[in-house]
């Protein structure tokens, strides 16, 4: 406990799934937590509930991919706090868009402005508050910024994006005692599975991961949330410009043949 006394940490994202699962962790470890999401109502529902279990959380509006919103963002923190000590990069969507010639422009479009250029945008304006302490910055990539999937492109593409650019990161700010890493997630159970797929494939696709998933079932927002706690605490003081996998040991193996065999 207390592994974040006294920090003050910004998380975007932060009103469903990982997002919210990390806030919590933060409150519960003695951080300050900013939890900033463009869906306003769930978002006063995070901040409500942790500040009712006696957690200091306050909850910001802002689209990460509008850089005059984000511009807004970092001087109000800047006015109210003057400094942060940890950033998470959560903020996030994933669409099916086919394959590369039939891709819409527009979802390409999309993936990119919120994935990658907010959190570049997110980095560039809130990194200055970090400079004169230090701090840990973390990265939500994604196993399928490492591999890629079947119609899903844009994704990729912005999450391998977010990949490297947590590598120049690290490089950049290494010497001004910033540490800046990545989590690649596996498949984790959110409400952006839905979203993506509808309930009913939703649950089609559990069923079917079972199968194919070395540890038998899809990851718990927690568990990623226990990892992201690891990486902005002093626990990983010598870790910088690294991803971890957090998917089950699904990245593991290169086919599932014998895998699938031995579960039926």
């Amino acid at each position: 406990m207390n592994r974040l006394k006294s920090k003050v940490a910004v998380i975007t994202g932060a009103s469903s799934g990982i997002g919210k699962a990390t806030a919590e962790l933060f409150s519960k470890e003695g951080a300050t937590v900013l939890c900033a999401d463009i869906k306003e109502e769930k978002m006063r529902d995070v901040v409500k509930d942790i500040q009712s279990s006696g957690g200091d959380a306050k909850a910001y509006f802002v689209d990460v991919s509008d850089e005059h919103k984000v511009v807004e963002f970092a001087n109000q923190i800047k006015e109210e706090y003057g400094y942060i000590d940890i950033l998470f990069n959560n903020a996030g969507t994933d669409t099916e868009g086919g394959k590369l010639h039939e891709y819409p422009i527009e979802l390409w479009d999309k993936l990119m402005s919120v994935d990658l250029r907010g959190t570049f945008l997110v980095s560039k304006f809130l990194i200055p508050l970090m400079l004169n302490k230090g701090g840990s910055i973390i990265n939500n990539s994604s196993v399928s910024g490492l591999a890629a999937d079947l119609d899903r492109s844009g994704y990729n593409a912005a999450k391998g994006g977010i990949t490297n650019l947590t590598r120049a990161m690290a490089i950049d700010y290494a010497r001004d005692g910033i540490r800046v890493n990545c989590i690649a997630p596996g498949t984790i159970e959110t409400p952006l599975l839905n979203d993506i797929m509808g309930e009913e494939a939703g649950k089609k696709f559990r069923q079917a991961y079972e199968w194919v998933d070395p540890m038998g079932r899809l990851g718990n927002p927690e568990e990623i949330a226990s990892v992201v706690l690891f990486l902005a605490s002093e626990d990983s003081s010598y870790v910088t410009g690294e991803y971890i996998t957090i998917d089950g040991g699904h990245m593991a193996y290169t086919w599932a043949g014998k895998l699938l065999n031995s579960r039926l």
